[in-house]
């Protein structure tokens, strides 16, 4: 996967202070896989927007970058982000990848516009991994404890909580689309079999213009999602 790009000033702020957060039970995790070159896509970011507003839930827009040759670029595009809606749709057992796709947990997919279907899905509880993060001395710390679980990857997701990108060719042309929660970079930290662990990244490792990251346990093989926990970083 890409590399994270180096952005000093971030740095320099979080070095004024601390922050943690302890995640257990967990939230749900909708992974949106959206385009702003994709005419259907909209209403699915502007339902991510909503989405993110429930503390229950943790929300991320993977924006594709296989729209575009028809005519517009997403400045938020990235190749890994395919990879990665293109290994769900392995392990789903899906024929296809599309968009705007919605995956919950890891496990379930819907079209990313069907509000009441994908509602639905977030009823309940959740339970997982305890995934303690915080934010000091210009790095994130990501703290597992000894817990029972399959061998999983530590994903890093770096992320800008909200964007607003005027829309100049393709099939939004002329559209001023507002978008939330928008990755822009990610990486595994490790693998994880559920011993105690401390895993971390330098703040100034991480996109310039990442607001906040979020951290996935994920079993191998794009599994079933077993944990998860956000934090702002400014």
């Amino acid at each position: 996967m890409r590399s994270l790009l180096h952005h000093c000033l971030m740095a320099g702020a979080l070095l004024c202070g601390a922050a943690t957060v302890n995640a257990s039970p967990r939230p749900a995790v909708v992974e949106l896989f959206t385009s702003q070159g994709c005419s259907s896509c909209p209403p699915a970011d502007t339902y991510l927007g909503e989405l993110t507003q429930r503390r229950d839930v943790l929300a991320l827009a993977f924006h594709v970058d296989y729209w575009d040759d028809l005519g517009w670029r997403d400045r938020f595009g990235l190749p890994d982000a395919v990879e990665r809606q293109r290994a769900y749709a392995k392990a789903l057992r899906l024929s296809t990848v599309y968009t705007p796709q919605v995956v919950i947990d890891g496990q379930d997919d819907f079209v990313g516009s069907d509000v009441k279907s994908i509602g639905r899905a977030l009823t309940g509880n959740r339970n997982g991994v305890a995934v303690e993060l915080s934010v000091r001395d210009g790095e994130v710390f990501i703290d597992l404890d000894a817990q029972k679980a399959a061998p999983s990857d530590v994903l890093l997701v770096a992320y800008l909580r909200t964007a607003v990108s005027p829309i100049g060719r393709g099939e939004n042309a002329g559209r001023t689309l507002k978008e939330f929660n928008i990755v822009r970079g990610f990486h595994s930290l490790g693998r994880w079999t559920g011993q105690r662990q401390q895993y971390h990244a330098p703040v100034d490792s991480l996109p310039r213009d990442s607001t906040d990251v979020a951290v996935l346990v994920q079993p191998l093989g794009q599994a079933p999602i077993i944990g998860a926990a956000t934090i702002a970083l400014r």
